[in-house]
Order: structure tokens, then sequence, then C-alpha cells
């Protein structure tokens, strides 16, 4: 039997807490820039106020301008600027012998994501029929939606401060683009495994494609099992 000494487990630990710290330091200095924030005062201790202070009418804006998701390894994507605007998954699927993390993938995270995205698209496009209005006159109803005020239609969807600063859309809507690095093979056969999934790559709900391996190159979801081939290639593993 192994034995692992606890100290070491400790130092493993305190290292791995330090490098989640570093990352949420940098993430929140990356966002505090859409949150005209005081340059004389410490971003961290702002951005902590605002997220406990209850008059703040307007969320950080965390998923607003969600235009993609990728599984694929990180080294795909790893010197790359997304400007967190991207769901990622680091999947090797030369070590999912079975697929069924592949399966997981584009049953569970993916779909969620493109609810997520539709939200925000949907919003933005009409908020008047599929937003919420101003969050400042909500008031929750049946913990199905709110209303705006005390009469009119249920509103399901987000209030404008979720989607515009004042000046401007803080989201552009797009419909989200899928990149998975797996055989197409195997996509396909979650594909026809999963009704609910070939539903809506068939529907064109999100634009859909596929990274090859060895070639580098992409191809398209067509629909209904079918690839175009693009002579496109993508960042180099």
């Amino acid at each position: 039997m192994k034995v692992i000494h606890s100290h070491r487990v400790c130092e493993a630990f305190a290292y791995i807490q330090s490098k989640f710290e570093q990352a949420s330091n940098h993430a929140r200095l990356e966002r505090s820039i859409k949150l005209s924030l005081n340059d004389n005062d410490s971003v961290d201790e702002q951005i902590f106020e605002r997220a406990i202070d209850w008059s703040q009418v307007r969320p950080e804006w965390g998923l607003a301008g969600c235009t993609s998701f990728i599984a694929a390894p990180r080294a795909r994507t790893r010197e790359l600027n997304l400007e967190g605007k991207a769901f990622l998954h680091d999947y090797t699927w030369q070590e999912d012998t079975e697929f069924g993390i592949l399966n997981l993938i584009m049953t569970a995270p993916m779909v969620v994501a493109s609810w997520i995205n539709y939200q925000y698209y949907s919003s933005v496009v009409d908020n008047k029929v599929f937003g919420s209005g101003n969050k400042t006159l909500h008031n929750v109803s049946g913990l199905i939606g709110v209303l705006e005020g005390n009469g009119g239609d249920l509103r399901t969807g987000l209030s404008m401060q979720s989607i515009f600063d004042g000046e401007e859309f803080v989201h552009q809507p797009r419909r989200l683009s899928v990149f998975i690095e797996a055989p197409i093979d195997a996509i396909n056969k979650v594909i026809a495994d999963n009704p609910l999934v070939k539903n809506l790559l068939d529907n064109k709900w999100l634009h859909f494609f596929a990274i090859d391996s060895e070639t580098n190159s992409i191809s398209k979801y067509m629909g209904n099992f079918t690839w175009s081939n693009s002579t496109d290639k993508v960042l180099q593993s």
C-alpha cells in the first residue's frame, strides 16, 4: 500500500489553491474593465462590494458575449485571447476509449451552453417579447418568471441591465459555434443515439464543427449526419 505523506498533500493543495487565486485575480481584473471602477481603489475589494450590494442594478455580465463552445486539448486555445466568450472543455478523445465523455459533453454542457446563448440572443433581439425589461421593477412570480411592475405578461428572459450598459449592448446576438476535436464517426454516433441533440443540430440552432486531430482541418455539420470539408486550419497543437 502506497503511503502519501500528509505534508506533501498539504503542499500540493496550497500550490493548487494559489493558482486558483491567481486565476481569479486575473479574471476579476479583466472583467473590471467593463465596470467603470474607481482606479484609485482595489479592484478585488470593489468587485466583492458589488457582489453583496443590493443597490447594484447591473450584474457583472459574466456570461454576456458567449459565442463559442470548445471541447479540445487545451493546447489548441492556450495562446488565444478568447475574451471570456467561450465555454472551454479540456478534452482529448484518444483517452476517451468508449467515447462516454464525448457523449456526456454533447448531451449535457453543450446543450446547456446553447440554452444560455439563446437566452442572451433572444433577450437582445427582442427584449419586450423574450426578455424581461427593467430589473428595478421586477416582481418574482411563481418561481418561473417575473412581472415588470404589478401587471402585464409573465417575463422569463434577461433584463436590459444584463445585456445593456446604458449606452450599448454588451452582448452581440450570434448563434453558438461549437468546436469538438473528435472523429466524425464518433460524433455521428452520439447524434444518432440522442434525438434531442440531433434536433438541435439538424434544425441549425447552433453551428457545429469537428476538428481533425491529424490534419488540423475543420468540417462543418450540415445536417442528417453529413459534413462539409474545409481546408481552413485551426491552431496547431
